[in-house]
């Protein structure tokens, strides 16, 4: 069940008081993403999550930005087996070569699947080109993983691209927006689900 915070506002079960995750949960979680590149980001931060928290990896996301120059895939695609090992050394992320390489693939199947067509649409055709909204009252109801997501799944792995999972694809799903997983009780929930372009952020424009 949602819970009631200091500022006043009710949030999603899974928080915590740790300013990092409130401001990620409050500005960024299951609002829609369009963009092919933020997109890729997010893809590959999901990805290098596996068997780790998620606040793990948030709180490294300055690094792996930098490390991985800011997820361009055109340059990331270029890695060579020099830059690996420098990655490897570098405390800022989490140093697993799989998951490294994972994003240097990933980067390279990205760029085949744009002539193609963009990885924004490939991407949200598996939910109809438009968010989900669900109405999980708690944290207990909502899935690990879904239809949409395994097709998704099956649909990248098929593609070249790695630590892609059924699990992982739905944290990514959840994470850009692609279904709308706050519970209801949730001022995001009320937010997201009356949001428009003009109107993107919570809880500055609720005054």
């Amino acid at each position: 069940m949602t819970e009631l915070y200091d500022d006043g506002y009710t949030r999603c079960s899974w928080n915590t008081t740790d300013p990092v995750y409130l401001d990620y949960h409050d500005h960024e979680w299951g609002r829609p993403q369009y963009d092919s590149q933020k997109l890729f980001e997010m893809l590959c931060l999901e990805g290098m999550q596996a068997g780790l928290s998620w606040i793990t990896i948030l709180k490294r996301r300055a690094a792996y930005c930098e490390a991985f120059s800011n997820f361009d895939p055109q340059t990331v695609a270029d890695y060579s087996v020099e830059k690996v090992e420098q990655l490897m050394e570098n405390p800022g992320i989490i140093r697993n070569r799989l998951k490294i390489n994972a994003i240097i693939t990933n980067a390279r199947m990205f760029l085949k699947l744009e002539k193609e067509q963009s990885f924004s649409q490939f991407l949200w055709s598996f939910v109809g080109g438009k968010p989900m909204i669900h109405y999980y009252k708690e944290q207990a109801a909502i899935p690990a993983s879904t239809e949409e997501s395994l097709l998704m799944s099956k649909a990248l792995k098929k593609r070249g691209f790695k630590f892609v999972g059924g699990t992982i694809c739905y944290a990514f799903m959840q994470a850009t927006g692609m279904v709308n997983d706050h519970e209801t009780g949730c001022f995001c929930f009320r937010k997201i689900t009356n949001l428009d372009e003009n109107n993107l952020s919570c809880p500055e424009n609720d005054a």
